[in-house]
This record gives structure tokens, sequence and C-alpha cells, in this order.
């Protein structure tokens, strides 16, 4: 059984005017944005926790301007995506297999992978499994744990904040990850695929399958991608905002790590929280433009 918002939930959104597509993903539909020119480069959008490919509202119409192709996919549980209706449903590599099944059959290659939040922990698993079909990777307020190290005071509080709350308050939860004002219907625009709790079953697990310990089930292919991105020498570029408790720091490790990001011109990005695309959208959206003119030959 799948749960599928009522499309009337999303009759209003701001800023949001594109007509969603659709494909089978193995037994469940996920939904996605595909706009600007068919046959450029696509640069693939990841949302993360709990957000949907709103959240990219503001970065397309900058991508498109610029002549690139934007797919923007909503992950399984989330936006016009199909919901499970049990938390067990969901696992890592669950959401990573419906990512690569959308990869691959609307063959993607040259991509440019932007990710951020659980989008990079899923990105980089499908960037370091498909190197083939990526030109670049740009990373924004991410991580990629293996549970070897301590997560931060602020991980822990949000897990147990997502287990425990009896109101998982999706909109307000992205504005209080934003540092600059979010407006009322953007909120709704964020509550608008979740009609009731028994929606939320994705956005509630999101949490507990991030690997914390070292013996967690991912924790081991995780060690392993950041081997590959360890000899990895793809363009690789950093822009984390510079008030996001969760993330803080992580842009070091990536620069310190991957030989791709060598030489870069890695960048913060100011007056943002965790939601950055929310709080700073066209200045993170100019960075990946300018990021993919200044590696023309990746």
């Amino acid at each position: 059984m799948v749960l599928r918002t009522p499309t009337a939930r999303f009759a209003s959104l701001p800023d949001f005017p594109w007509t969603p597509k659709s494909i089978d993903v193995g037994g469940v539909s996920m939904s996605y944005v595909d706009e600007g020119p068919g046959q450029a480069t696509p640069i693939l959008c990841l949302h993360g926790e709990p957000t949907w490919s709103f959240l990219y509202r503001k970065l397309i119409p900058v991508f498109v301007q610029a002549g690139h192709r934007v797919v923007a996919p909503d992950l399984i549980g989330f936006g016009r995506s199909d919901k499970l209706p049990e938390r067990s449903d969901y696992t890592y590599a669950k959401h990573l297999s419906w990512l690569t099944r959308l990869l691959t059959s609307l063959d993607l290659e040259h991509v440019t992978l932007l990710c951020q939040d659980w989008g990079g922990l899923l990105g980089l698993r499908l960037f370091t499994e498909n190197l083939a079909r990526f030109d670049r990777v740009v990373v924004a307020n991410t991580f990629l744990p293996t549970g070897d190290l301590e997560m931060p005071k602020a991980f822990h509080r949000w897990r147990e904040f997502s287990q425990t709350t009896p109101n998982f308050e999706v909109g307000s939860i992205v504005a209080r990850g934003c540092v600059r004002p979010v407006a009322p219907e953007v909120i709704a625009a964020y509550d608008a695929p979740f009609p009731d709790d028994s929606y939320k079953a994705g956005a509630r697990k999101f949490p507990m399958l991030v690997p914390a310990t070292p013996d967690d089930p991912e924790s081991a292919p995780n060690r392993a991608a950041w081997e590959v991105l360890s000899r990895c020498h793809q363009p690789f570029l950093t822009a984390f905002s510079d008030q996001d408790p969760i993330t803080r720091g992580g842009d070091g490790v990536f620069q310190g790590l991957v030989p791709g990001a060598a030489g870069q011109r890695h960048t913060t990005i100011t007056n943002a929280g965790h939601f950055l695309q929310e709080d700073a959208g066209p200045e993170l959206a100019k960075v990946v433009v300018d990021f993919i003119a200044a590696t023309p030959g990746a």
C-alpha cells in the first residue's frame, strides 16, 4: 500500500509553476521537476529532510536561464512522490536504489550533482557508484557519516525530537532551520505533502537512518564511498552556509580529502542556515553556474 498526497494540496504553491513528471522506480512513483533544454547538461538537485523539490524553486530559474537542464526529484516519502505507510518501509539502501533507478531510467549523463542534507548522504553514494555519469559535484550543508566519529549534539537533539514530538510540523521545522524570515505561504508549501502524520513515516525515519555508530548497516558502504572520494578527481566544490550547527566544519573535511576539491573556489554562503536554498537560493545558484563555467572540460 502507498499513500499519494491529493493534488489539491499543491494548488497554491508560491513561485513553483512547473508541472512535475513521474517515474516508476520499483513499485513506487517518484515525482520530479525536469526543466530547461532537454539536450543540455543536467544539474541534479537533491533535497534532504524534511523538504522536497520546492526547496529548489529559487535556483531552477537561474539554472535554466544559464542554459542548463534541471532535474529535481522528490525523494520517496516526500513532495509529490509516493509515501509508504510504515517507518520500517524506509531504509538508506532503498532510498539509494530508488534514486539510482531515476538516474538510469532518465539516462542522465555529464551530470552536475548539487546536494544538501540527506541529498548528500544519498547523492554522494549515487556519485561514487556511478562515476561515469557525473562531471562534477557541489556539496552544500551535508556530510557522509560512517559512525566512526561522534555526531554533534545538535544532531542528537534533532534525532530525539523527530521520534518523540507528537506534532512533526514540517513547515515550522524548515523555518527554524533558516536564518532569514520564511513567509507563511512558504511554510504551508513545505507542509503541503503531508495532510496528516500518516504521510510522515519517511520524514520521521530519516534521522534514524543516519549512520551514527560504526556498526550501522550503511557504515561500511559509506567508508567504501569515502575510499572512492579519496581518489576522485572530478571537480568538487563546497558551498556551505555560515550558520548551520549540524554540518558546520564538514566543508573542510571534503576539501582536505577529495582530490577534485583542490584548487576550487570554495565558498561560504553568508546569512544562511541549514536550508541555504531557502535562505540564499539565488546566491547558491550563481555559485553553481560559475563552477560549471569554470570547469568545462570535466
